[in-house]
């Protein structure tokens, strides 16, 4: 999807949710798209300063001199609308109001109030070696004003598809850097004096202290306006005392809620259809292993959105909640504040809910207590650290011993890494024979793999993309627990490791996170070296 139909998309969604608000506040709504660049403006009638003060504007006069109609907001004072149509009908006056969306009202607003500010260069990722580019956007920032700084690198760093802004205290200057793809890239290097700045406005809106001596954690959400849509960012901030001064990293997540299915996350259809399964018949314990990075948090709300019906109850636990999902109680757990998952899920349990989401089982509590409720009828979904879907049950063994309960409950483990993908630009190439002999080796007995066509790709950097990667695919290793692996973790089996857990869900069908990368290889989408980077 391009940034014009994102965009499009995001704006339909806000759009849909006024149309739904003026329906509970029993207010006509009216979509201005179609007209809102084009429709002659009313002067005279209001002040600019009471326009947005009260988020309101006049649309026409109606059917004659006596009826004027306003375009208003969510956010317009209800008290203001009595007293206008009171003031209006003294006059033997009509008056009517029309709720539009935030992002129409944007709009209007600036063709009233043009904007008179400064369009700067937007930042662009240096590749390796490039200290003009390095150089140049490091000018942009310094010439950027000091109130529009903060928000101009949030509003950059969206606009790249960056999940991280790294802002680090040097001897005489401010890195900048950004994750963008899963690869950290420098950005820039601000003079001293920015440091200030952007510390300031840390300081104020993620409620974290420039001057501790301890390491914090704060949150802020901030608009993002784009074109004629608008979404809603919401930034993760960490915080760390060094020798030169704070160092933060800004966690970005830009989850569209319209984008979170399982339809869109470039699964095959097995794998797909494993997970459906699962939302088809919603019970026992489903865990999803790997990085922080891995698209763990997006694969799991793609599946709570695939559950999220009328007639199911649905709960989340988190630390924190990474972003808001409409008709799912989600319940923050502050764990650096004596908060527990456990805890937590012991008293959501009352609530009788039909979907458990656990941040993470992360001790012997909380597992025991996520397994007690996932065969008590309830599906319980969570993450767990371990490298492979295989190691997830060995490490569990390891946490709460071999045990019957586990073995009944346990439905799935998905183990998953993101890769980036190759441009349109890439160029095939011959491996060498010993690549060619580990590929045929590990890839033995798959479906659709020829062992007599082994072709490589590899980036091409161009002007526009100096890496020769753009956006990311998922491997997925799903192992599905069938009587053979549950024999495993009841202790039936002595050797109940890793390496027999996953030799049995191999000869299932089960294709590791090796296999799948390197097909991904083999059909062009990413690289060998890639692969070999995230596994």
């Amino acid at each position: 999807m391009d940034e014009t139909e994102l965009q499009n998309k995001r704006r339909e969604n806000e759009e849909t949710a006024t149309r739904n608000r003026a329906r509970i506040l029993g207010l006509p709504y009216l979509d201005t798209r179609e007209f809102e660049e084009s429709i002659p403006l009313i002067h005279g009638l209001l002040e600019k300063e009471e326009m947005y003060r009260n988020f309101i504007l006049p649309l026409q006069k109606g059917g004659g001199e006596n009826h004027f109609q306003f375009m208003i907001t969510s956010q317009t004072p209800r008290t203001l609308l009595s007293s206008m149509r009171a003031d209006y009908e003294r006059e033997g006056e009509r008056v009517d109001f029309f709720l539009i969306s935030g992002s129409a009202f944007r709009i209007f607003m600036t063709r009233y109030d043009p904007p008179k500010e400064i369009v700067y260069d937007d930042i662009k990722i240096a590749g390796d070696g490039d200290s003009e580019t390095l150089a140049s956007v490091s000018r942009t920032l310094n010439s950027v004003s000091s109130d529009k700084v903060f928000d101009f690198l949030l509003d950059q760093a969206d606009k790249l598809g960056a999940s991280d802004i790294h802002i680090e205290n040097l001897r005489n200057e401010i890195r900048i850097r950004m994750r963008v793809d899963g690869l950290l890239h420098p950005v820039a290097e601000l003079s001293k004096d920015r440091y200030r700045v952007i510390m300031g406005e840390l300081s104020s809106r993620a409620n974290v202290s420039t001057a501790a001596s301890t390491p914090q954690s704060g949150h802020l959400q901030t608009e993002i306006h784009r074109g004629k849509a608008t979404h809603l960012l919401n930034v993760r901030v960490e915080t760390i005392p060094t020798l030169y001064g704070q160092d933060a990293v800004l966690r970005l997540f830009n989850f569209d809620e319209s984008l979170l299915k399982l339809d869109l996350l470039g699964l095959s259809e097995p794998e797909k259809l494993e997970i459906q399964e699962i939302v088809r018949h919603p019970r026992g314990l489903v865990l999803m292993v790997g990085p922080t990075g891995s698209g763990k948090s997006t694969t799991l709300y793609s599946m709570l959105n695939a559950l999220n019906t009328t007639d199911r109850k649905i709960i989340t636990l988190e630390d924190p909640i990474e972003y808001g999902l409409t008709g799912i109680s989600q319940i923050p757990i502050s764990t650096r504040k004596g908060g527990s998952f456990a805890e937590g899920l012991r008293s959501v349990l009352r609530l009788d809910p039909d979907v458990v989401m656990v941040g993470e089982i992360r001790d012997v509590d909380t597992a025991k207590t996520a397994i007690q409720a996932s065969i008590t009828g309830h599906l319980v979904l969570s993450s767990f650290h371990a490298d492979s879907s295989a190691a997830a049950f060995s490490r569990m063994i390891d946490l709460i011993g071999t045990n019957p309960i586990f073995a009944n409950s346990i439905r799935l483990v998905i183990a998953q890494r993101l890769v980036r993908k190759l441009t349109n630009a890439k160029e095939p190439y011959d491996p060498d024979e010993s690549v060619k002999t580990y590929i045929r080796d590990t890839l033995k007995g798959v479906d659709g793999f020829s062992p007599d066509e082994i072709k490589l790709y590899r980036p091409v950097p161009t002007p526009e993309n100096p890496f020769g990667f753009a956006g990311r695919a998922i491997l997925m290793e799903q192992l599905v627990v069938s009587e053979e692996i549950s024999e495993y973790l009841k202790g039936d089996v002595a050797s109940a490791n890793a390496h027999s857990i996953e030799a049995v869900a191999r000869k299932n069908g089960m294709l590791t996170l090796e296999q799948k990368g390197l097909l991904l290889a083999l059909d062009g989408v990413t690289t060998l070296d890639e692969v070999s980077r995230v596994i």
